[in-house]
Parts: C-alpha cells; sequence; structure tokens
C-alpha cells in the first residue's frame, strides 16, 4: 500500500502522525512539502528540521518525483498545498484521494452566496461528489461548510492535528504539578486579536483577589507590549510571568506542571492543537467552543470547560468553578489525559485511517466509533454550543 501526504510544510503538529504512517507502511509512505516554512513560523521556536526525514520530499527540489508519488499511489492524503492543480490531476484519473480540509467560511457562512467563490469550490470539491474522494473535517464547523455546498455527502469524517503524545502514570502525572498552594493557569500562542489573550489580564485581576492563582503566558506577537502594559496598569504583573516564543518542548514543560489551560481564541481559530497538548498534560481544560478542535475533543464537565460565543464572562465563571472545586478540576486532568492518549493521538488515527483504506479498497469501509474517522455530524456554527451540552464528544 503506497500512501502520500501532499501539504504545504511538515511541522511538529503532523510529524507524529506522519511518524505513525511510516511505521504502518514503511517505504512506502511518503510527505510531500510544497513550500519553504515561513520565518514567522521559524522565529516562534518551530523547527524545520522535519524536511529532513527520510519520508519527506520537497515538491520545489524533487518536482518530477513528487509528481510521480502523486499519482502512483494508492492514496493521496490531500491537506492545504498551495498546488491544487497536482490534486486535481489525480483526482480527474479517479484515484482514491482523501482530502483534510479546516473550515472553508471561518468569518461566516454567508460567504457562500458569492458566485466567483462558488465557481472555486466547484472546480476544487463538488464536481467530485461521486468520484472516490473523501473529506476528513479537521474541525467540528467544517461538515457544515462543506454541506451547504453538497460536497462529499455521505463521506465526511472527523479528523484533526495529532502533536506528540507522551504517556505518564497517574501518580507521575498528579507529582508534575505545582504544589506551591496556588493553582496555576496556562495560556499558549501567538499574542494577536483573534487568541485573545487580554482575557487573561482581565482574569488576573478579577481573580487575584479572592483566589491564589498564577498565570502563565507562553507566546509573543503584536500585542505583547499592549498585554504588559494593562497588566502593569492593573496591578497584576506580579501574578502573571511572561514567556515570549518557546520551543514546542518548552511549551509542553510548561503545561506540565500547570493545572488549568485556558483556549480564548475565536471562530478563525481551525484546530488549535495546543488544546491536544494541554489536555495530554493533565491539565483541566477551559475553551471557547468557536474553536473547531474544542467540540471534538471536550466533554463538558468530564475532560474541560466549555463556554459559548467567546464570551469572557462565561469563560470567567468557568475558571471559578474548577477553582472552587479542586477535586473535579483534578479529575478533568485526568479524562483530558485519558482522551489524549486512547483516542485523539496520532497512533490511533493512522490505525483508523489504515483500516479504512483497506475497508475502501475493498468496497466495504466501516467508520471509526468515535474519534477520527467516525462520522463527522454536520452541526450549524449557531447550534454548536448547544449541541456539545446535549451530546459532548462522540
Amino acid at each position: 500500500m503506497k500512501v502520500t501526504f501532499i501539504s504545504n510544510y511538515i511541522n511538529h503538529h503532523q510529524i507524529p502522525f506522519s511518524n505513525a504512517c511510516h511505521e504502518l507502511w514503511g517505504e512506502d509512505y511518503h510527505f510531500i512539502q510544497t513550500l519553504p516554512m515561513e520565518q514567522e513560523r521559524i522565529d516562534m521556536g518551530w523547527s524545520e528540521e522535519g524536511r529532513k526525514l527520510p519520508y519527506v520530499c520537497c515538491l520545489y527540489e524533487e518536482e518530477q518525483r513528487c509528481r510521480e508519488l502523486i499519482m502512483e499511489s494508492d492514496v493521496l492524503l490531500a491537506g492545504w498545498s498551495d498546488r491544487e492543480d497536482l490534486v486535481q490531476e489525480r483526482l480527474n484519473a479517479d484515484k482514491l484521494t482523501i482530502r483534510i480540509s479546516e473550515r472553508l467560511y471561518r468569518e461566516g457562512q454567508w460567504k457562500v452566496i458569492s458566485p466567483r467563490g462558488l465557481v472555486h469550490k466547484y472546480k476544487e470539491h463538488i464536481r467530485y461528489r461521486k468520484s472516490p474522494a473523501y473529506l476528513l473535517c479537521a474541525g467540528a464547523y467544517v461538515p457544515s461548510d462543506f454541506h451547504i455546498i453538497h460536497a462529499y455527502p455521505g463521506k465526511m469524517f472527523k479528523w484533526g492535528y495529532f502533536p506528540e503524545t507522551r504517556y505518564y502514570g497517574e501518580e507521575q502525572l498528579k507529582e508534575m504539578k505545582y504544589a506551591d498552594g496556588q493553582t496555576h493557569i496556562v495560556w499558549a500562542g501567538r499574542f494577536i486579536p483573534l487568541k485573545h489573550p487580554e482575557y487573561m489580564i482581565s482574569l488576573a485581576k478579577n481573580l487575584m483577589e479572592d483566589y491564589r492563582i498564577h498565570i502563565h503566558m507562553v507566546g509573543s506577537g503584536e500585542m505583547e507590549e499592549e498585554l504588559k502594559q494593562l497588566a502593569a496598569e492593573q496591578k497584576v504583573m506580579d501574578g502573571i510571568t511572561f514567556y515570549g516564543f518557546q520551543t514546542p518542548e518548552k511549551v509542553r514543560s510548561i503545561m506540565e506542571k500547570c493545572h488549568i489551560h485556558i483556549f480564548t481564541s475565536n471562530y478563525l481559530e481551525g484546530w488549535g492543537a495546543v488544546v491536544n497538548e494541554a489536555m495530554n498534560s493533565g491539565c483541566a481544560e477551559v475553551a471557547n467552543v468557536q474553536a473547531g478542535a474544542v467540540p471534538y475533543l471536550i466533554q463538558h464537565k468530564k475532560n474541560g470547560m466549555v463556554y459559548p460565543d467567546g464570551s469572557y464572562e462565561k469563560m470567567e465563571q468557568a475558571v471559578r468553578y474548577l477553582l472552587e472545586n479542586p477535586a473535579k478540576r483534578e479529575e478533568m486532568g485526568r479524562q483530558a489525559y485519558r482522551t489524549i492518549t486512547e483516542l485523539w493521538n496520532a497512533k490511533h488515527a493512522a490505525r483508523e485511517l489504515a483500516r479504512m483504506i483497506e475497508g475502501l479498497e475493498a468496497g466495504e469501509a466501516e467508520p471509526a466509533l468515535e474519534g477520527p474517522l467516525s462520522p463527522a455530524p454536520v452541526i450549524t456554527p449557531g447550534r454548536m454550543y448547544d449541541w456539545v451540552m446535549e451530546n459532548g464528544r462522540q
């Protein structure tokens, strides 16, 4: 079985999955990188070492070899690559192709009315409705976006990103956490408006008088000086540590010590791999339901807390609940860890993908019961919070 994955570049969020695929298919697995990594990502601590992995081929260095892999593989996994022409060449040849996609309409599904946009979507997706083309939905809002353009009917499955999964014993998981009498809260990401890092300054101001907390802000970006100034004005600098950009390994080491992870990104966040990482680190998660990963990964009050519509007030209420119920907070952290180690991890996803591919080739594919490769329900964005409250992760 020859399997090829084409995407813009390989990074620490994709390497564990590709390594798992390489373990399954050996020399028959390849990852095609179509673009060099942007300098911004490198400055954030992302490494380019991935391109040196034995299964990685760079399109801009070996175009002929990459073209042959795309056409000759039994299966093509097609992420965003900026080379749609290569994917369509394979689709036009009626060869099994599995797309991996985030949202089409992050800024609102009203954009579906654009005639120019519909022509584009017809060319890439709609005309292949009856072809051997399937969709892995990297985010809970993806199925609704594709459903409204009538693409991939009955052929959409849950998917996501699968950062490194670490395994700990239950006592080890507990012993890693700070034990200084404070509750440690971590926020990680770029300091940009869509991620709402300013919420953490407000949280510090509103909670520090009532609770012993410390907030760890990991990252940097255009809002950094504004945030530091705001923290100084609110007189909460002593309760916040600003780390700047850190390597993925350092980010994980900070998460491992903290009790709560807060994810405040809005609807423009396609997935949010820091949620995977924090849950794997045994943090109780408080997350905005608008981000793509949240409805797939979190069951409210079981392995984390979900709040609606980017509401600061609801987010603060969730954090207060965890601060006032430490036993429940610890249990949510344990359940979060199990969610990642038992279900939403690279090895499990690769095995389910292999099983699905074998079924497709035999004409009798059965989706997974839950997690990666399970059927992706079509939930309209406005109904997502209610759906999570009613159904949780299924």
